[in-house]
């Protein structure tokens, strides 16, 4: 979605990372939902390591209620959590956050995306960033994950 196409009923989410405006999970995830014609769009928050602390801290008194977190601060967004789903993997990182209540709520996707696919052998990282872009749009969107859909994606990057 281009600026100029963000009207005032665009539902808003942000992805927080060092290049988080060119990276993959921001186009893939855009893409899914323009896709399916779904008026929303992830804005980027370009950010570095001296203000992750800070962004973090500060969250949820903000007016973002639900962020991507791109790879470089999937581990450190843990400890900044008030509570986690799904982290039961002996590598728990953070895929996403939303804001309950004043408090934040981390979620790690790692089970959910290879339980989408009946043999993870296939199941290279990009093909795993886009399921896991798919699995957030249909939580904030509504829009169902379509695995057939990835080579597609792929193929038009």
């Amino acid at each position: 979605m281009r600026p100029e196409e963000i009207k005032p009923d665009t539902q808003l989410c942000t992805i927080m990372g060092y290049n988080a405006q060119t990276g993959y999970r921001r186009r893939y995830f855009n893409k899914w939902l323009k896709q399916n014609s779904c008026n929303a769009t992830a804005i980027a928050l370009n950010i570095t390591d001296d203000h992750f602390e800070f962004t973090m801290r500060n969250v949820a008194k903000s007016k973002v209620d639900r962020m991507i977190l791109e790879n470089e601060f999937a581990a450190r967004a843990l400890e900044y959590c008030d509570e986690v789903h799904g982290a039961d993997g002996q590598y728990p990182s953070i895929d996403f956050i939303e804001i309950a209540g004043g408090r934040i709520v981390g979620y790690d996707l790692d089970a959910e995306v290879k339980g989408l696919f009946g043999n993870s052998a296939y199941l290279d990282e990009r093909i795993a960033l886009i399921a896991r872009m798919m699995l957030i749009a249909r939580r904030w969107y509504g829009i169902e994950v379509d695995i057939d859909a990835i080579p597609l994606m792929i193929e038009k990057d």
